[in-house]
């Protein structure tokens, strides 16, 4: 399996209608957390941000959010924020535009009003869009938010070990870092994230929302 820990410059300049760091000044970097919400894992990342003081943005599956709202609704109340990825994670290389608007459409509707959150967050699934589906996704009023720093918590076959490391040696100021909280993830999700979090404490980085 093939994919950049740390998202090349290249990539970034050729896609730069897309969100993938911030710069930054201060000490500043943005968790993520894609594919939930998920009965147990969720509610264990929220435990985790709130020991830590920390705030991340939650890139929601419709499907899941229909089927775990009061999981969904705990996210809400914790006062971390929230992004569309799609009703049922699809693939927009694979998908005509019409359809992939519709998913993004369904999990919008699954959402429902975000009162608190001005900004509309959506991040593809596998980092797959067209430029036909970029070009309209935006145009709906959504932000892309790709990400800098990938941990590869899905990948099964990387150690936990490995899935901080992927974290640790890539994190700058302004960097945006995508975890997964899902089953697949959870082995490597357990074990990564509360170290990242020691380590962004103890290294004077604060986690905030996207804005």
């Amino acid at each position: 399996m093939f994919y950049w820990v740390k998202t090349h410059w290249i990539i970034k300049k050729i896609f730069s209608r897309y969100m993938w760091s911030k710069e930054q000044n201060d000490k500043v970097v943005y968790l993520t957390f894609d594919d939930g919400p998920t009965p147990q894992i969720t509610d264990w990342v929220l435990q985790q941000l709130q020991q830590y003081n920390a705030k991340a943005t939650f890139f929601c599956i419709g499907k899941n959010v229909e089927e775990q709202h009061e999981i969904f609704q705990r996210l809400l109340d914790s006062g971390n924020a929230v992004g569309n990825h799609t009703q049922n994670h699809i693939n927009g290389w694979r998908n005509s535009t019409d359809v992939y608007l519709k998913n993004i459409e369904e999990c919008e509707n699954a959402i429902g009003n975000l009162p608190n959150q001005q900004q509309k967050y959506f991040r593809p699934p596998y980092g797959k869009i067209t430029p036909r589906q970029a070009t309209a996704v935006l145009q709906k009023g959504y932000k892309i938010v790709m990400w800098d720093v990938l941990s590869a918590d899905f990948d099964q076959t990387i150690t936990p070990e490995e899935c901080l490391q992927n974290v640790l040696n890539n994190v700058l100021a302004g960097s945006i870092i995508i975890f997964h909280d899902s089953e697949k993830a959870w082995p490597n999700l357990q074990f990564a994230l509360p170290k990242v979090l020691q380590f962004l404490k103890e290294n004077d980085f604060e986690c905030k929302l996207l804005d």
